[in-house]
């Protein structure tokens, strides 16, 4: 990904998949939470110091997730 076409802090983007371990020891609900965002829009809010991206999202019952992916996981949404 090139700085051009890295997305930027409050760009929508689409998580295009799960990351492996992303899942492992959280709650069953989080876990449903973030396997039904892949490929959906959600909000790039930053980068942190690692490089990971935040992700925010609404669920389907209005419970709002914030989770942190490598960028190579996300795009930006067209």
């Amino acid at each position: 990904m090139t700085s051009e076409s890295k997305p930027k802090p409050g760009d929508i983007v689409l998580l295009t998949q799960v990351p492996p371990g992303l899942l492992v020891n959280l709650p069953k609900e989080d876990q449903t939470a973030i396997s039904e965002i892949v490929g959906k829009p959600v909000r790039l809010n930053d980068y942190d110091e690692q490089g990971r991206a935040e992700l925010e999202f609404t669920d389907s019952s209005g419970g709002i997730h914030f989770v942190y992916v490598s960028p190579t996981v996300i795009r930006a949404a067209k």
